[in-house]
């Protein structure tokens, strides 16, 4: 079974590609709310944020307190590393057992920062970055988050792709269908 990983910054596509894969019968690990659902149901992870940063990290029904931990991550820079030591590997257990129950000849993990993070190396067969412009992206993600405009600009700053590392990019600047057809021809030169 091979393994595409999908990457690219906030507002890019990344999701719209990984609906149209599912379309296409490829089955989608979407990382991000694999976290959220990680929170929720895996105690243990919790429980070893919770030693690692040395308080208490749930509201009083026992699920995550987000607004204490990113207040954690906003008054200490170091302490991202520290959550990502301990969340990092609980979505990798959680992928690897994800694939393993997977019955098709392809699956994809999306991911924004799996290409950056060495832990994740071997796990994906190829690279599908997923661009826009920039004014395209905070568009997007201000609409979809709700979110302010300089909030989105600071995320954005923080993402760095580099499309030489990729094996195929897709540029969503135009529409849809646009995307999908680009996404087709992608697949097609990494032989997936």
């Amino acid at each position: 079974m091979k393994t595409l990983l999908v990457t690219g910054g906030i507002g890019s596509g990344k999701s719209a590609v990984c609906a149209y894969l599912q379309e296409r019968d490829i089955p989608v690990y979407d990382s991000d709310g694999a976290v959220k659902r990680l929170y929720r149901e895996d105690p243990d992870l919790l429980a070893s944020l919770e030693a690692r940063f040395g308080i208490p990290l749930r509201q009083t029904d026992g699920s995550l307190d987000r607004r204490r931990l990113a207040g954690l991550l906003f008054s200490d820079p170091a302490a991202l590393a520290q959550l990502e030591a301990v969340v990092h590997p609980a979505v990798l257990r959680d992928f690897l057992a994800w694939r393993s129950r997977q019955n098709a000849p392809m699956v994809a993990l999306e991911s924004a920062i799996a290409q950056q993070k060495p832990l994740f190396d071997g796990v994906y067969d190829a690279v599908l970055l997923v661009t826009a412009p920039d004014p395209q992206r905070l568009e997007r993600a201000c609409r979809r988050d709700g979110a302010q405009a300089d909030a989105i600009r600071a995320r954005m700053a923080l993402q760095h792709f580099d499309p030489m590392k990729a094996d195929a990019v897709v540029n969503n600047d135009f529409d849809l269908p646009t995307l999908r057809h680009r996404t087709d021809i992608a697949l097609k030169v990494l032989s997936l």
